[in-house]
């Protein structure tokens, strides 16, 4: 993946620290800020988390990447791609994606959403991964 590209693409300054922001997230494909810093402070001794967190905000806000909420657990953070749903393990906690587009329910029109409009839709199906299932 060309990062520097992406970047562009959302019209955002490819800076080094940005590059190695989106490297890391292509690379751990869903990951915690807590992580992502403990990886970037290896490599920019200098940034502070508030930076980082400044940085994914400006990302968040064009629609590079967007937040993954798991009730009871960290944020993640993705890379922004297709429709698709997660499917986490409640015992080592690995996030993965699957293939559902969780637009299509409202598409559907099943269900009463009590007046609501909804603007988002998001999926985390939780059980127990097949790792951990062999243990």
């Amino acid at each position: 993946m060309k990062y520097q590209e992406l970047l562009k693409q959302h019209r955002l300054k490819a800076t080094p620290q940005r590059m190695a922001i989106i490297e890391l997230m292509y690379n751990a494909g869903h990951i915690t800020i807590e992580e992502l810093y403990q990886s970037i402070v290896k490599k920019f001794a200098s940034i502070s988390l508030a930076t980082l967190y400044k940085n994914i905000h400006s990302m968040m806000d064009v629609s590079l990447i967007r937040e993954v909420k798991v009730p009871g657990y960290k944020t993640k953070y993705e890379i922004e791609k297709s429709e698709h749903a997660h499917v986490m393990c409640t015992s080592c906690g690995e996030l993965k994606d699957i293939s559902l587009n969780p637009s299509s329910l409202l598409e559907n029109r099943q269900f009463d959403l009590a007046g609501y409009k909804a603007d988002d839709v998001a999926i985390v199906i939780s059980g127990i991964c097949p790792n951990c299932q062999k243990k």
